[in-house]
């Protein structure tokens, strides 16, 4: 279950900041901070991890060198109330740091789970918008398809493609690449 919350923060300090992220637990689960507010969710299961793992080889074989490609956990700062983690993120090589992308990646992905999919498609994808991240999909690994969201003259996000199943989405930003969903499963489609 996701659960957005700042009970850990002291009633009354204001809003969490990023770096009171850096004195939370390991625990395995993902914490993010939108607008000063934590969000965290638990450990993906296997099809997610499944998802982002072939996701994430399509996307580093095919990136121009000028780009780079990281997995959760990375992140991603705006400011000092946002710390976002995408599932994949594809970055500028010169904006990275060693700990880091303190700039708007070109694309985050995120692979929905039962737990994290209303935050996903909303709240994530709200803050990825406001950060000004050019392309944003979502990944849904149970029926398999991707859904391909891109910033608009007006700073908005638009629906520009989808593909489910065996049909093929190919990407043209941040870079051109080829990719079929169900194949983002490496050939685990039941259960």
């Amino acid at each position: 279950m996701t659960v957005m919350t700042d009970i850990e923060h002291p009633p009354g300090a204001g809003p969490m900041t990023v770096r009171d992220l850096e004195g939370m637990p390991e625990d395995g689960r993902r914490h993010e901070l939108i607008d000063g507010v934590l969000v965290v969710s638990p450990a993906p299961g296997f099809r997610h991890q499944k998802v982002v793992l072939l996701l994430s080889f399509a996307l580093e074989s095919a990136r121009p060198p000028d780009l780079e490609v990281l997995t959760a956990p990375f992140a991603v700062h705006s400011g000092d109330s946002v710390e976002l983690q995408p599932d994949v993120l594809v970055g500028r090589a010169e904006d990275f740091t060693d700990t880091d992308l303190p700039a708007p990646p070109v694309l985050a992905v995120e692979v929905l789970s039962p737990s994290t999919a209303i935050h996903d498609l909303n709240t994530k994808k709200a803050a990825y918008e406001r950060l000004g991240v050019p392309s944003y999909w979502v990944i849904d690994p149970v029926a398999p398809a991707i859904t391909v969201f891109e910033v608009d003259s007006d700073g908005c996000y638009q629906q520009v493609a989808k593909a489910a199943g065996a049909e093929s989405y190919e990407a043209l930003r941040p870079f051109p690449v080829r990719l079929v969903p169900d194949e983002l499963l490496g050939g685990r489609l039941a259960g």
